[in-house]
């Protein structure tokens, strides 16, 4: 529903209330023990009475003159109007009905030099079709997805070679559910080196009605050269089968960091069947942190939480991540508890990933940062990014 105005917000006051009382708005899964966050959302107790008092009161309608300036947005784009636009060449048919792959376009970029990126933002052409969007930077030279051809959708292989279901490279921007666009610091910038091709892996659900979709992704560039690169990392795992039934899963993964750096943001994503996650760095001292919990996680508010202050990761410290399952019939999103779930890419199969993003020197390259320098100079490939 919109909230725009008085005329599309009034139809919707009791839910208004009784979703500000229960603290299901606005949406914040953190553990306020764990951690401090920039984009925390909060009603204080004061506003929380104002909009009850409103709702008691008959939701009536203030003097329009005290009303403040409705909300604009560029063309729709939450970042402002983007100085380049990276958009899908053709449209793509989604059936009606059915299993659609993963779908990859490829989109080789013009740029002659390499270029600093402080907003980005992916957004859907259909969003009634697209379940997300994941822009991925491929650099030249990486051979990921050395098949696609550009503009031509691409579904990978599944023999598990380079061009497999998940991304290897940066992370440039992504849309799902309750995400919002990527704004990076002053100083901080992500990186679209000359030669740059941006893959698009695109999710599509069929929803009973056939349709075309041809997305986008947006970017601002930093308005003077930063000191720091941005990149997207994942502590994941697909080895994991949850039994049927089982209300409390757990899984745990882990990643260990070869050079210091500073921590931005944090992404937890599961599917249906997520119930909590926890990250906790785990410091060269020995020394453990909690860095986020979420006792109540929920698919479909998939939110980024921006470190108030960036916290320094050592060399040598390992980003633990736990999550557990809810497999059973008490869990009303469960597509059927009487299943075993196994790691996949729909919905109704289940994923594990503590994304997050980190700041480092502009001369640190991802595999530099997740590999030790035995396995750098073998050029082993590391994997800095999955479906959603």
């Amino acid at each position: 529903m919109s909230f725009l105005d008085y005329e599309h917000a009034r139809p919707w006051a009791k839910a208004i209330k009784t979703a500000v009382l229960a603290k299901q708005m606005p949406p914040w899964f953190a553990d306020p023990h764990y951690g401090h966050f920039s984009n925390a959302p909060k009603l204080t107790d004061a506003d929380v009475n104002t909009i009850v008092a409103w709702v008691d009161n008959g939701a009536k309608e203030g003097n329009p003159s005290d009303a403040p300036a409705p909300a604009t947005f560029t063309e729709g784009w939450q970042i402002g109007k983007p100085d380049y636009i990276i958009e899908m060449p053709n449209a793509f048919p989604v059936p009606a009905i059915g299993t659609i792959d993963y779908q990859y376009i490829l989109i080789p970029t013009a740029f002659k030099e390499d270029r600093y990126i402080q907003m980005a933002e992916a957004r859907p052409g259909n969003k009634a079709l697209v379940h997300h969007i994941i822009a991925f930077i491929r650099e030249p030279g990486n051979p990921w997805m050395k098949d696609a051809q550009p503009g031509v959708p691409y579904v990978p292989k599944r023999d598990g070679k380079s061009d497999g279901g998940a991304g290897i490279g940066d992370s440039l921007a992504g849309y799902a559910p309750g995400m919002t666009p990527q704004v990076l610091q002053p100083g901080q910038a992500k990186l679209l080196k000359a030669g740059s091709d941006i893959i698009l892996q695109m999710h599509y659900t069929a929803n009973g009605t056939a349709g075309t979709d041809r997305s986008r992704v947006g970017v601002v560039f930093a308005k003077e050269p930063p000191k720091e690169r941005v990149l997207t990392l994942a502590a994941g795992t697909a080895a994991f089968a949850i039994p049927p039934g089982d209300a409390d899963y757990k899984v745990d993964a882990k990643l260990t960091l070869q050079h210091d750096a500073m921590l931005v943001n944090l992404l937890p994503h599961m599917h249906f069947r997520g119930k909590s996650f926890e990250y906790r760095a785990v410091y060269p001292t020995g020394e453990k942190e909690v860095l986020l919990s979420v006792p109540h996680y929920d698919f479909n508010w998939q939110l980024t939480y921006y470190e108030a202050q960036q916290k320094l990761l050592p060399k040598g410290t390992v980003i633990e991540c736990t999550a557990h399952f809810d497999n059973s019939a008490n869990n009303k999103f469960n597509p059927d508890p009487t299943k075993e779930v196994l790691y996949g890419e729909q919905t109704w199969e289940e994923m594990m990933f503590g994304f997050f993003d980190v700041a480092v020197p502009m001369d640190i390259s991802p595999m530099e940062l997740l590999r030790p320098k035995k396995a750098v100079a073998q050029k082993a490939a590391p994997q800095t990014g999955a479906g959603l």
